[in-house]
């Protein structure tokens, strides 16, 4: 029985998802690295299995009453797990996108600015002191009141409202009104009224324009509908509402997201005339320091900031120490460009994460375990140093910090390493090492070890030469300030330079096509959908055509099922319980909704009847449950399936579920998925494809896969340009466009260009010598 103080956590039968039983000792107070290839099960160990159950036992010691606001988890499969501290976890997750969230918020840093403010500030003569809400836009107290601290106002103009005057209000000019009967109720209440609704709009007096869209009055008049031959239409009392009344209600008070969605597009955003766009009252904007107002320190640069808050002296210095003291982690990881004001939505997964990682260093905590899910995701390796320090700081505060990471220079500095693999699905799930390093080298089974131990310079690569090139700027936006670049047609351009250097903004204004390429492809990693309704097959197409192979059985023609009754998105064969969910709402007396496995279908989605129709032993539901890699044996011989599960594959995805759906899925599975379902098109015309940082959350060994299948679409005739931190993908393209030297604005110009080995001697580069180590120069 191991001791209450044991200095290992012992894990015994894990068997989340494609863990086999997995029995695992990792030592306490170390830096554990957990690694493998994407799919292995490392994440299912890590996050699902020791946070899982770290958290599950924190909710058991919760009062009932307290339990229910937090977000219920269920317990982890595994037999049990002893020397389990609390647990902190830092994943790669997005929070709600919400303008009101920033940099500042994330970090508490905006809290200290606002007390600096409040108790050291420079007021006017005669001002009272001011609480430090008092400098929030989120409060009452001190959010503007003409844009309720959002710092923009949403407004209708005659453009937006009527795009095209050359028609008549009966043919449609108020392009902003609703169809069907409601907008020809308001063109014959507007014709009852006595304007003239069939003369083009470009040609009513200004006046009777202006009424029409902008009035608040709202008349009432009886309408006497044209009399139609088959129709009996009697006279009526019709309200009028104008056009920007109409929007403006539909945009603050519909339900219905695809109304609300309409209505914004006849909407234009302004910053607020009240603020300024700064989303404060007055009286806070009218408190400095150092010159100062809160809102325009708010907007510098972490490390201009911190600048700012050293020359201060007197009582002021205890508040700018402490502000300052926590600024130094978070410009350490490499964010120093970020502002305080900087809104969250606009920030990487990576960025994000680092941001919650710079706040826990200060965070004071110890005795617990942080999860932390690849931090070093969006960093240059010249910042990779910098987050090895931090996380030795954790330690040193005598904590545990468990890694899920590929980055070769973070696994290499762990003090432990748990291996898992050998390969993804169900081909992976064990646990191949679990110890020091360097003994990792022995374990021939391991995919990691290849990479981790291999020394050997990179490959002898001829680069391509281009077809023609193709100019971009002068580009002045953000942190550019008229930059010009030219990048090669016919070949692979990686974009390189350390966070906030520029990169993203460049590649950002590649948005048209051009002379020499045929059609313009951005590979984001937006999610796929954003409900478990869209998946890996519905979103690739590959299950319409799954759905006719079940529709054309024997089973399903004798009971004239349609293609339509094997979709779990309408009424027919899904299961009308869930309404195709796979899961039900549980309503709790006192307690938050909780969600349970469908009663009727068991979470097959699916009703009895559609379920007794197999495919070769199979039912849609068990189809959609196997990996791609599974099912690419099944449907070998059924080409149009075959095809896209190959391209899947190709992009190293054979262990996703067909069924899996898109909220499960990472940045990086993402736009793989995109990847592989533009690499299935018939592509005739020369393609320009934009790719962003395409190797986040991939193991070496599957980075190789996916170069292989960009070095294809390069050979095919396409162009690539990839916005990439990984070395290696870098020292295999034909032409390197290097940003920096810095970030924010110590960045924002060209530092060098040309071929992977020309900008590995680059002077002044920050990329040049990771890329010349990579290349073997100096090894």
């Amino acid at each position: 029985m191991p001791s209450p103080h044991d200095a290992f956590v012992r894990v015994r039968g894990a068997r989340e998802h494609n863990l086999k039983g997995v029995d695992v000792d990792i030592p306490r107070d170390v830096v554990a690295v957990f690694t493998g290839v994407s799919g292995s099960g490392k994440s299912s160990l890590a996050f699902g299995t020791i946070y899982a159950e770290a958290q599950r036992r924190y909710f058991e010691s919760v009062a009932p009453y307290a339990r229910r606001l937090i977000h219920q988890v269920g317990a982890p499969k595994v037999g049990e797990i002893t020397g389990l501290p609390p647990a902190v976890s830092l994943q790669q997750r997005r929070s709600a996108p919400t303008s009101r969230s920033s940099v500042g918020t994330v970090t508490n840093l905006s809290n200290s600015l606002r007390m600096l403010l409040s108790r050291a500030g420079t007021y006017p003569p005669g001002a009272g002191r001011l609480d430090s809400d008092a400098f929030s836009c989120n409060t009452a107290a001190g959010a503007c009141p003409d844009c309720h601290g959002l710092g923009e106002v949403h407004r209708t103009t005659e453009e937006s409202l009527v795009p095209d005057p050359s028609l008549s209000i009966r043919d449609g000019a108020i392009a902003a009104w609703p169809g069907a009967w409601q907008g020809k109720n308001l063109r014959d209440i507007l014709d009852t009224l006595g304007y003239d609704v069939d003369r083009p709009w470009r040609e009513l007096p200004a006046a009777q324009r202006e009424w029409i869209l902008f009035t608040d009055e709202q008349p009432v008049v009886t309408v006497h509908p044209v009399r139609e031959a088959d129709r009996i239409q009697r006279p009526y009392q019709g309200t009028y509402m104008s056009a920007r009344r109409y929007v403006m209600k539909t945009f603050s008070d519909s339900r219905s997201a695809t109304l609300r969605a309409r209505a914004e597009r006849f909407l234009t955003s302004a910053p607020c005339p009240a603020c300024g766009g700064s989303r404060l009252r007055p009286e806070a904007l009218a408190v400095t320091f150092a010159g100062r107002t809160i809102a325009e320190l708010a907007a510098l640069p972490l490390t201009e900031l911190a600048g700012v808050l050293a020359g201060a002296s007197g009582t002021a210095r205890v508040l700018t120490d402490d502000l300052t003291s926590r600024i130094a982690p978070v410009v350490e990881l490499g964010l120093g460009y970020l502002s305080l004001e900087r809104s969250t939505p606009t920030l990487s997964a990576g960025e994000l994460q680092r941001l919650r990682l710079a706040t826990q260093a200060r965070s004071g905590l110890f005795g617990v375990v942080y999860v932390l899910d690849e931090p070093s995701a969006g960093l240059h390796p010249a910042d990779t140093e910098a987050l090895l320090t931090v996380l030795e700081r954790l330690k040193a505060a005598g904590n545990s910090v468990f890694v899920v990471e590929h980055h070769l220079d973070v696994v290499r500095a762990a003090d432990w390493l748990v291996d898992v693999g050998p390969r993804a699905g169900e081909h992976g799930g064990r646990v191949l090492h679990s110890g020091p390093v360097a003994e990792l080298a022995s374990v021939a089974e391991s995919a990691t070890a290849r990479f981790l131990f291999d020394r050997s310079p990179a490959p002898v690569r001829r680069v391509r030469e281009p077809r023609g090139w193709w100019e971009v700027g002068p580009v002045t936006r953000h942190n550019l300030r008229g930059v010009t670049a030219a990048f090669p047609l016919g070949a692979l351009t990686a974009v390189t330079g350390v966070s906030g250097s520029g990169k993203s903004t460049l590649v950002g204004e590649i948005t048209r096509e051009r002379e020499g390429v045929g059609r313009l492809v951005a590979v984001d990693q937006k999610p796929i959908g954003r409900t478990p309704r869209s998946n890996l097959a519905t979103y690739t197409g590959l299950f319409d055509v799954v759905r006719k192979v079940f529709a054309a059985t024997d089973t399903a023609r004798a009971r004239g099922y349609g293609v339509g009754r094997f979709s779990f998105n309408v009424a027919g064969g899904r299961c009308e319980t869930c309404q195709g969910e796979g899961f039900v709402s549980v309503e709790l007396l006192f307690l938050p909704s909780a969600y349970a496995p469908c009663p009727d279908c068991g979470g097959a989605r699916y009703r009895p009847e559609t379920l007794e129709v197999t495919y070769r032993g199979l039912s849609i539901a068990q189809v959609l449950d196997l990996t791609v890699e599974a099912a690419a044996d099944f449907f070998a011989d059924t080409p149009a399936v075959s095809r896209s599960l190959s391209t899947l594959l190709d992009v190293g995805l054979g262990y996703l579920r067909l069924g899996q759906p898109a909220t499960e899925l990472s940045g990086g599975e993402a736009q793989r998925i995109k990847l592989a379902s533009e690499l299935q098109r018939v592509r005739r015309a020369p393609t320009l494809y934009l790719l962003d940082e395409p190797t986040t959350g991939l193991h070496p060994a599957d980075v190789e896969v996916l170069t292989r299948q960009l070095h294809g679409l390069v050979d095919a005739g396409h162009t690539v340009i990839v916005v990439e931190h990984d070395m290696s993908v870098v020292a295999g393209a034909d032409w390197v466009i290097d940003l920096g030297p810095g970030g924010g604005d110590e960045g924002g110009r060209i530092v060098a260009a040309g071929p992977p080995a020309e900008v590995a001697g680059a002077e002044g580069s920050a990329t040049a010598p990771y890329l010349a180590r990579e290349l073997g120069a100096g090894r």
